[in-house]
């Protein structure tokens, strides 16, 4: 499985691959700004895309909207990963088009679960 991860705060990058550091047949790729996103997808296509909710130049749902406009992008499931939480973030994630919302930070065993939950396998 390939996950691409956006996010523009190197340690929240870092704790995300420590996170993936034990999971099996996972190919990470991170990303630190919407445009190194998109540069990452004209080579490689991930089968799942993480990002966050905050990023400097657009939030998560604007930077999905980027990624969804490439045909070939149109129904790669995508996560909203952040530190918001309750309802009101919930529902956004959903109106805008994520698969799920996941709470950061997130352990190797949750996020485990989490991929398990949207039906792909890290292991």
């Amino acid at each position: 499985m390939r996950l691409l991860y956006v996010d523009d705060d190197r340690i929240n990058l870092l704790l995300f691959e420590a996170a993936c550091h034990g999971l099996d047949n996972i190919e990470t790729r991170f990303a630190e700004t919407p445009d190194a996103a998109l540069a990452a997808v004209d080579s490689w296509t991930p089968d799942l895309f993480v990002l966050d909710m905050h990023l400097r130049t657009c939030t998560g749902p604007e930077m999905l909207k980027q990624l969804r406009a490439r045909p070939e992008l149109t129904h790669t499931p995508a996560v909203l990963f952040t530190a918001d939480t309750g309802a009101p973030v919930q529902q956004l994630a959903r109106d805008a088009g994520f698969a799920a919302c996941w709470e950061k930070p997130i352990s190797e065993l949750a996020l485990q679960d989490a991929l398990r939950n949207l039906g792909l396998r890290s292991n």
